[in-house]
């Protein structure tokens, strides 16, 4: 009895540890480069779209200067980047991306500019269910030496807190295909893009942009 009891809590033990050592440990970011920089305005350029909807680059970009001017930063308006690119040539975010800092820096007076991708824009249908979710990734680069300030990945999804239990499996299946039809009508998409936003480019612990010299929380962080 002793030995088997002792075999159940060494076996007990080693599932402990592997889960342990196969758990991902929080990372977190260096501002040793932010903390130097101190930008006080940030240019947002239009993030690039790695999925097949056309709108997610103008849905996510109308809602990421919100956060940042929050946080305390002069944010160059969207429609004043735009139209200079345009009026440049330039419509494609990819090749508004490649355009060097310090030319970024010459023509906006930025200190710091937004580099941004969105991975992941709209709804997925499932067998019993459907949810639109949005993924975005970005980094702030100090516009006078293209050093990286900050890097940071946001997720949102119209199924948080949402549970599926009951119903049976034929409610699932009638559920799961009205919200995917509700949320193509209503441009769920956009609504969880501002989601996104918000989680990826808040200031604030223990990830997130240090606060900006407009925020009254400027230099606590």
């Amino acid at each position: 009895m002793f030995k088997f009891l002792s075999f159940k809590l060494w076996l007990a033990l080693s599932t402990l540890g592997l889960l342990a050592a196969c758990a991902q440990p929080v990372k977190h970011v260096d501002y040793t480069a932010f903390k130097s920089s101190r930008p006080r305005s940030i240019l947002v350029l239009p993030p690039e779209n790695e999925t097949a909807d056309v709108t997610a680059t103008n849905s996510m970009l109308s809602q990421m200067t919100l956060p940042l001017a929050e946080s305390g930063y002069y944010v160059v308006p969207v429609a004043v980047m735009d139209e200079t690119f345009k009026q440049n040539g330039l419509t494609m975010a990819a090749e508004i991306q490649a355009t060097s800092p310090a030319k970024l820096r010459e023509i906006f007076g930025a200190d710091a500019a937004l580099y941004s991708k969105v991975t992941q824009y709209g709804t997925v249908y499932h067998l019993i269910d459907s949810a639109t979710v949005v993924t975005a990734s970005a980094k702030l680069i100090d516009l006078k030496t293209g050093d990286v300030l900050w890097e940071g990945r946001a997720s949102a999804s119209s199924n948080e807190g949402n549970s599926n239990s009951g119903g049976g499996l034929i409610a699932m299946l009638v559920t799961a295909a009205i919200k995917q039809i509700a949320n193509s009508l209503t441009d769920k998409s956009h609504d969880i893009a501002g989601v996104t936003s918000y989680r990826l480019l808040h200031a604030g612990p223990p990830n997130g942009l240090l606060y900006g010299p407009r925020s009254p929380k400027y230099g606590t962080d």
